[in-house]
């Protein structure tokens, strides 16, 4: 694998400005085009000298030309933000704007100058009341770690934090907001990392931050590596968010239940993420609420004297004093309640709710439906790491407008959505929630879809079994698509379940390893040799072979399956499957699993110049999938696929009119 090397700017200013996904971009774009003619227009008066200076009311003059240029879109949104953005910041600090003399010569160093012209450095503030409480958060739950305990505590007043996240904190978070995301025998832990190694930790952290539903869309490895404190800090706070909100739910913390109406719908109730419970800033700064909560859920520990308080601060200080008579972690002082820190009090209010002891009748209305649970999980996940304006707390819930699913369709077949026809939530009459369904339902069967008597009032109702066939659907047609885009392998044609089938095993049989895969259903991939064999043929070095079991028990294919996990993750593929999928071979997960890897091999290749020799041999792969692979009876293949989707199709369109569509937990992997 080759080592990665982040874009450096040599302005500080600007170089604060972008993170390495944007700098790459920004990197491409400079490279492919010329933005002479657009220094030009901005910065060149007749004379051709640059303009001296400029101030905000002069900025519209200088933006509108850009807004003509039709010619590359890419530059028109960008320079009107770094403009605006640089003038402010200039302006706020009584810095006047100075220009710099152009530079003769080629387009090429005229877009050089562009990026290292000096200006003033301005950096991104952060909260470091926010980040004392993190450092106190990592102190006290991981000071008895093993690999951590030499490094803490950490003094909140230096920048020690942001070392020991890139490494190690950020993997020991993750697995203590859900226990065993990260497979720790996967992490390189030598004392003295090369860049490579670095850079393999590091994109296990971010895929496997991703797959417990953070939202990490441009922020890189190398973003980490620095230890922009911005930007970690934005991670660090999802991470304990999702820790402290694991239980604020209605089955594991069913005190919730006494804050609402008895009228309201159960089952609505427990569709509600934690923080639709709003606001966290300006309506708890007064600290009334907090007294009010403390007294209904445990009024032994509470009094009215927080209520007869008039002064915000004291009331504040007596709140986190009954507070920690319940044993609740101090994440805050009365300061940041006062002040309204919107962060800091979703954990203080996480923490009240955990430690309330209180139980009612409600929590045994609520049965686990295993399955179903799993697979809105792993949608859910998935759609939320496809960066769409709306977050997805619960499928079954937010999905039911057909707003979501019209975002994700056009993410992942831009263009497919005619937005003038949309109604955009929030919609209170049902019919306008139809319409955006049966759009929903029109464009899947676009996409060749099987959707045979399925309606977009299904959707609305919250028929489960029909969303998740649905979302499966989608979610596998964004993966073969992706399979489809790198042309070189495919030449554009279509990819069917059976070429990633064929690819797997010819890859795996190619390095001397026997296991072989018969389909996504074969029950030997429980033991997950299969899966570590094919990361050994892409990688090599990856799968440390000393730390994996035969896969004969169940407690060995546990071993396995969250190995394989975490060392896909670890190459940078982008998976949300959990080890009983793999342990009970669910074929929809087998596939994706399968496709993500066969993705990460062939763009690997695609991004390599340097091993001609390999480059020839994968393009003999290549030529197989798109050539010899028709030796397998595709059509037959793909059909088969088609059945499987519609058999599930047909048997939840049976189940619709079951307890309204909410299902029965039947497992569902034949689709």
């Amino acid at each position: 694998m080759s080592s990665y090397v982040g874009v450096v700017v040599s302005d500080p200013w600007l170089h604060s400005q972008f993170t390495q996904v944007e700098l790459r971009t920004l990197k491409s774009k400079v490279n492919q085009s010329t933005i002479y003619n657009l220094q030009s227009t901005i910065y060149f008066n007749s004379n051709k000298t640059l303009l001296e200076r400029f101030t905000v009311g002069e900025l519209p003059p200088l933006v509108a030309p850009l807004m003509r240029m039709r010619s590359n879109l890419y530059w028109t949104s960008l320079m009107p933000i770094l403009l605006i953005k640089k003038s402010i910041s200039r302006l706020s600090s009584g810095v006047q704007a100075r220009g710099v003399e152009k530079s003769g010569g080629s387009k090429a160093s005229s877009s050089s100058s562009f990026l290292k012209t000096s200006t003033t450095t301005v950096h991104h503030a952060i909260n470091e009341s926010e980040k004392a409480s993190y450092v106190s958060h990592v102190n006290s739950y991981l000071r008895d770690d093993p690999f951590l305990k030499s490094y803490l505590p950490i003094h909140p007043a230096t920048n020690a934090f942001f070392d020991l996240v890139k490494d190690g904190v950020l993997f020991k978070l993750i697995n203590l907001a859900v226990p065993g995301t990260i497979d720790e025998r996967a992490i390189n832990t030598k004392k003295i990392l090369n860049p490579w190694e670095r850079n393999e930790n590091l994109t296990l952290g971010l895929n496997s931050a991703k797959a417990i539903g953070c939202t990490v869309v441009n922020i890189g490895t190398q973003d980490i590596a620095e230890g922009r404190p911005y930007l970690v800090l934005g991670l660090i706070s999802q991470i304990i968010k999702i820790q402290m909100l694991a239980d604020l739910n209605f089955k594991k913390t069913p005190s919730l239940f006494q804050l609402v109406d008895d009228t309201q719908d159960a089952e609505e109730l427990m569709g509600l993420a934690p923080e639709k419970v709003t606001n966290f800033s300006s309506d708890v700064k007064d600290g009334e609420a907090y007294a009010y909560l403390l007294n209904a859920l445990a009024p032994e520990h509470s009094s009215h004297v927080a209520l007869e308080t008039k002064d915000p601060t004291e009331r504040a200080k007596k709140v986190l004093e009954q507070a920690e008579k319940m044993d609740c972690k101090r994440y805050l002082s009365p300061k940041d309640i006062v002040d309204g820190s919107a962060n800091l009090n979703l954990a203080f209010v996480a923490q009240i709710f955990q430690h309330s002891s209180k139980s009612t009748s409600f929590s045994e209305m609520m049965t686990d439906d295993v399955e179903t649970s799993r697979e809105e999980r792993c949608f859910r996940l998935w759609i939320n790491s496809l960066g769409t304006a709306t977050y997805v707390n619960n499928v079954f819930e937010d999905l039911r407008n057909g707003w979501v699913l019209l975002e994700v369709l056009d993410k992942v077949s831009p263009g497919s959505v005619n937005w003038k026809h949309a109604n955009k939530p929030p919609i209170k009459m049902p019919f306008k929630k139809v319409e955006n369904c049966n759009e929903v339902i029109k464009i899947g069967e676009e996409l060749h879809f099987s959707l045979v008597n399925v309606a977009g009032n299904d959707i609305v109702q919250g028929n489960k079994k029909l969303l998740l066939a649905f979302l499966w659907q989608l979610m596998r047609y964004t993966m073969l698509q992706l399979l489809k885009n790198l042309r070189s392998h495919s030449q554009g044609k279509e990819i069917t379940d059976a070429d990633i089938l064929y690819w797997a095993n010819r890859k795996v049989k190619r390095v001397g390893r026997t296991s072989q895969a018969e389909s996504f259903r074969d029950k030997n991939l429980s033991s997950g040799i299969f899966f570590l064999e094919l990361l050994t043929a892409v990688e090599p070095r990856v799968v440390n072979w000393s730390l994996v079991t035969s896969g004969e028990t169940e407690e060995d294919k546990k071993l396995n399956a969250t190995y394989i996990i975490s060392v896909a993750r670890k190459l940078g593929c982008s998976i949300f499957l959990l080890p009983e999928d793999i342990i009970e071979v669910n074929q929809k997960m087998m596939l994706i699993l399968a496709a993500s890897i066969m993705y990460w091999s062939l763009q690997q290749q695609l991004d390599t110049d340097s091993n001609v020799s390999e480059d020839a041999t994968d393009e003999g792969d290549a030529n197989t999938v798109t050539g010899e692979i028709s030796n397998l009876s595709l059509d037959e293949a793909s059909e088969s696929s088609l059945v499987q989707d519609q058999e599930l199709l047909t048997k939840a369109d049976e189940d619709k009119d079951e307890v309204d569509g909410d299902g029965d937990g039947e497992n569902n992997n034949d689709a």
